[in-house]
């Protein structure tokens, strides 16, 4: 498939202001996708500034390579990988950098992309790897799996009321023979679920659990949150893009967590200067897509954003 397929970042300009770029600042685009973000931020960037980009997916990667600044850095990692990166791109430990950028979630390229089979618009392999270079496909962990952790997976990431059902589906069919296409799954899926809110496929909340799962999307994030905090300089900004509740609650509860002090030991004879601070600063509300945008681009109807600002050095 071609590598020219067409992704609308969701919350450019939102996401960018929300970073205050500084012109001689130092940024990290967790998710460099097709380069919407990491073009905006570059175009505010002054000489000295500079950019690292990642992205897990390799299409991803390739299609950085349109872009010609030696400002930029593009390596093939994933997000959770966050501090290593920033060591591999030679930014000295204490030096830090002023913001992070993660827009979490699969890009547009990749479900439009019939071959990387993360929908079931098009009758592909089962694929749903964002790193096609390592890994577990969908189709192969749909033939080993068990009737409990596919109820789990479906019911957790999907939250899909026939998990269930779904499952002891998937495990007889695979007796039969594996099932190796979306079209094959949907289809089973179909015909397992047979009530479905209005305008919604049959399909879609198991192939956004399996999705979710065999990228450990939820895990991912739940790592490179706390890296973000280590990179980060005093001052630096964290903006987060979420289009999925359970992506939301580990990141709302992420920045909560981190803008509330620990706690002194009671009765503790301390001067306020010596009490435990908050390591963060939440910037306004969550933040969603405008109506204007949600109807030039419906994909951006589910995503919220959320902004916090380290307080505290870069002492672990």
């Amino acid at each position: 498939m071609s590598l020219n397929l067409q992704h609308q970042t969701v919350l450019l300009r939102e996401a960018v202001s929300s970073l205050d770029i500084k012109p001689a600042g130092t940024y990290v685009d967790g998710t460099f996708g097709r380069g919407g973000h990491s073009r905006a931020i570059l175009e505010q960037l002054g000489p000295e500034g500079r950019l690292l980009a990642l992205d897990c997916d390799p299409q991803a990667v390739v299609s950085a390579g349109e872009i010609s600044d030696r400002r930029l850095l593009v390596l093939h990692q994933r997000f959770a990988e966050l501090a290593d990166a920033v060591s591999r791109a030679g930014i000295e430990v204490g030096e830090g950098v002023d913001g992070v950028l993660l827009d979490i979630g699969v890009s547009s390229p990749q479900l439009d992309d019939g071959a990387r089979g993360f929908s079931f618009r098009y009758d592909a392999p089962l694929d749903m790897r964002m790193d096609t270079t390592q890994g577990e496909t969908a189709a192969e962990w749909l033939l080993r799996a068990g009737v409990q952790e596919l109820t789990e997976v479906i019911r957790n990431y999907g939250e899909e009321r026939f998990a269930f059902q779904i499952a002891k589906k998937i495990v007889a069919a695979r007796r039969e023979r594996p099932l190796a296409s979306t079209g094959e799954l949907a289809a089973l899926v179909r015909a397992t679920v047979r009530t479905r809110e209005p305008g919604q496929d049959a399909a879609t909340r198991t192939f956004q659990a399996l999705r979710i799962h065999i990228n450990q999307e939820l895990e991912q994030l739940a790592l490179a949150l706390p890296q973000a905090m280590t990179v980060l300089k005093q001052g630096g900004r964290l903006v987060v893009i979420s289009f999925h509740s359970l992506e939301d609650r580990i990141v709302k509860h992420f920045m909560r967590d981190q803008a509330v002090p620990d706690h002194a030991p009671r009765k503790l004879p301390l001067r306020a200067a010596e009490l435990p601070q908050p390591r963060l600063r939440l910037l306004g509300k969550p933040l969603r897509a405008s109506a204007a945008e949600v109807a030039a681009n419906p994909r951006a109807r589910s995503a919220v954003m959320r902004v916090a600002e380290k307080l505290v050095g870069r002492a672990a």
